[in-house]
């Protein structure tokens, strides 16, 4: 008889294990998907569409705090652990929870998960959430593009809307954002690849994904991953690039699967030296030994500007940053902050006493964010609520340290200006380099 299957997740790697590991394989019955992280997730369904034919009504996707209940009604006897930005003690207390239910508790590997493209494909990930994985890619498309190569990104999923129509997306302008009803967070990610003229592809299968970006029909030379949350690729890298960050020294070798980002790389890069204590730096650089001897390591830097200094210097100013950066990856020092240091904000002005709504929830879920606003927006209730709870702040003026434009979406009344950040690689051995011997052996 098929194993009863219950797969952990959170809108992601969840689906991407279902579809590389258990889809069609009749040796497993998967009853169900549970849901973490990212809110309003359950409750629906992973649609048939997409489930294949073993699986005809779909696959429920249920509350993950409903989990003990789930294996004993649905008579589990494995549940596969699959998402990711996890510390170590979470994933071992989520193993005795299942244990303890008498079920057996799983994590897939990367011989099991990993799409292997008919192009080169270069992986970016990064040990943690916020380390700054967005612009190492965008240094490395860079490089690429200035060898004349036509580079296709493929971003780690975010499918919170219909999972149908989100199977395969592709965004290649400003306006394809708002064709397939992207969140905040979303935008996040593909607004920066598609300002500066990069087509970046994301959705559900991933199988699929990779074969039309193969054929992008503005052509195609090398696939980059662009890695979220810390996961490792879907895809059979031919080069991978892991970011660590000094800020949280020790992270990378305490995280799910952030360590395993680390022990696959064959670069790592120590992002934000600059800005970091020089025995933090010292301790990521042992760790990146004792874990990875062979890596190349690249020291880094993404030091930041904004438009309008004059916004900021003596004044008291409300620090927008990116929201999975600060919930659970934890972050308390973004670009928002550096930047209010770095230009003279005379106060930080606490925005806690003005969230309403489902800002205040996450509030009360990460109590650790501090005098930041994460910028959530998941679905419109989340966008007013965060547009509210800017307008209500009592501040001078607002910086807004997120990779997107927030002002496209949300109608700030205050006076705010953005922040932008870069990679700026310190010394050699540098990605320029890195780039250079790649390409010599394509």
């Amino acid at each position: 008889m098929a194993k009863n299957v219950i797969i952990i997740g959170a809108a992601g790697r969840d689906f991407h294990n279902f579809n590389t590991f258990y889809r069609g394989n009749a040796e497993y019955n998967v009853v169900a998907f549970t849901a973490a992280q990212i809110p309003d997730i359950d409750g629906r369904k992973y649609p048939a569409e997409l489930a294949g034919d073993l699986y005809p009504e779909g696959i429920p996707i249920f509350a993950e705090e409903d989990l003990p209940r789930l294996i004993k009604e649905l008579k589990v006897d494995t549940c596969t652990f699959s998402y990711s930005d996890v510390p170590y003690n979470v994933v071992m207390n989520k193993a005795a929870l299942v244990n303890a239910e008498g079920c057996n508790f799983a994590m897939l590997g990367t011989d099991d998960t990993m799409i292997k493209s008919t192009k080169p494909v270069i992986a970016v990930g990064a040990v943690r959430t916020g380390c700054g994985k967005s612009q190492t890619s965008r240094k490395i498309i860079e490089l690429l593009m200035a060898k004349g190569l036509k580079v296709v990104a493929i971003r780690h999923p975010m499918p919170y809307g219909d999972l149908v129509a989100q199977k395969v997306q592709r965004f290649a302008t400003v306006e394809d954002l708002k064709l397939h009803k992207c969140t905040i967070e979303e935008m996040e990610e593909y607004e920066p690849h598609v300002v500066r003229g990069n087509v970046i592809y994301a959705g559900v299968d991933y199988e699929a994904i990779v074969r039309a970006a193969e054929n992008d029909p503005d052509g195609c030379d090398i696939i980059l991953w662009d890695g979220g949350n810390n996961d490792f690729p879907f895809y059979k890298p031919d080069l991978t690039v892991t970011v660590v960050d000094p800020h949280r020294p020790g992270h990378e070798l305490s995280y799910y699967p952030g360590e395993t980002m680390l022990r696959i790389a064959d670069v790592v890069v120590i992002n934000k030296v600059v800005t970091a204590n020089p025995e933090d730096i010292l301790t990521v650089r042992k760790n990146i030994q004792e874990s990875n001897p062979t890596a190349i390591v690249v020291d880094a830097a993404s030091p930041v500007k904004v438009d309008n200094p004059e916004l900021i210097k003596g004044k008291r100013v409300l620090v927008v940053e990116d929201g999975p950066t600060l919930t659970h990856g934890e972050m308390k020092l973004g670009a928002g902050i550096i930047a209010a240091q770095k230009y003279g904000a005379s106060e930080l002005v606490d925005p806690r006493e003005y969230a309403v709504g489902k800002l205040a929830e996450t509030f009360k879920i990460y109590p650790n964010i501090g005098t930041l606003l994460p910028a959530m927006g998941y679905g419109d209730e989340q966008i007013k609520d965060l547009e509210t709870t800017i307008n209500a702040v009592d501040c001078d003026s607002v910086i807004i340290g997120t990779p997107m434009d927030l002002n496209r979406i949300v109608n700030i009344k205050k006076p705010n200006t953005r922040v932008y950040y870069d990679l700026q690689e310190i010394g050699t051995p540098n990605l320029e380099g890195v780039i250079a011997d790649f390409v010599a052996n394509l």
